[in-house]
């Protein structure tokens, strides 16, 4: 039973890994935010999209199956008719969806306070994208580094006029620890050659706390905030 125990335990935040995204926004009022939350269609992603509407942010989800979107976006306001919610086409495997899905949210002028990097494949036989690259890798961490980028003006100049510090979350696994003996095959990236479809997904997901990190270190508030 330690593993219930260790489930159960509270950090210093008040909550558990067992803690429901509700009870951790409980009481918050998110109703001047917008979020884009990628993969919004099931899993993670779908209730993301779901607590963050309910708490008053405007949700974009950026999904592949727009058809799965409907529903999904069709049973949030099932439950919650005022929730703020769209979506837009997103393939993150394909750096021209990427900019396309940028370059439509940036022109509609929108203010971006949360960007939430979910979207991702997991363990599938070796693929190369339409960018020519291994399939897990451009979904997981190239696709989302290159709309973290795209879009990172905006957040900024959000940021600035709000004078609210934003987020940027790319959701890993702990499957990051378990990658190639070397980390990232930056020499092997495309190689079919030594492919392990599991370690090629830690591969992804070492990519994503990478960036996070990165992202951490070069922006801190006063970056962006000083010049107000």
């Amino acid at each position: 039973m330690w593993w219930w125990m260790w489930f159960r335990r509270k950090g210093d935040s008040g909550f558990s890994a067992s803690s429901t995204a509700e009870e951790v926004t409980h009481g918050i009022d998110a109703t001047s935010l917008t979020a884009i939350v990628t993969g919004g269609t099931s899993g993670i992603g779908a209730e993301t999209a779901r607590v963050l509407a309910l708490r008053g942010v405007h949700v974009v989800m950026g999904i592949r199956n727009m058809e799965a979107g409907r529903e999904v976006k069709e049973a949030i306001l099932r439950d919650n008719s005022i929730a703020k919610i769209d979506m837009m086409e997103l393939d993150l495997s394909s750096m021209e969806s990427v900019r396309k899905f940028a370059f439509q949210f940036n022109s509609c002028g929108l203010p971006l306070n949360i960007l939430v990097n979910n979207a991702g494949i997991m363990a599938t036989p070796f693929k190369l994208s339409i960018d020519s690259i291994e399939l897990q890798f451009a979904t997981n961490h190239i696709g989302h580094f290159l709309l973290t980028n795209l879009l990172l003006e905006t957040m900024k100049r959000t940021a600035i006029e709000q004078r609210k510090e934003g987020r940027i979350i790319n959701v890993s696994s702990r499957r990051h620890q378990l990658s190639y003996p070397e980390g990232i095959r930056f020499d092997k990236i495309n190689d079919k050659s030594g492919y392990n479809s599991l370690s090629a997904y830690g591969q992804s997901k070492l990519g994503n706390v990478l960036h996070a990190n990165e992202l951490a270190r070069r922006l801190k508030v006063t970056d962006f905030l000083s010049c107000c």
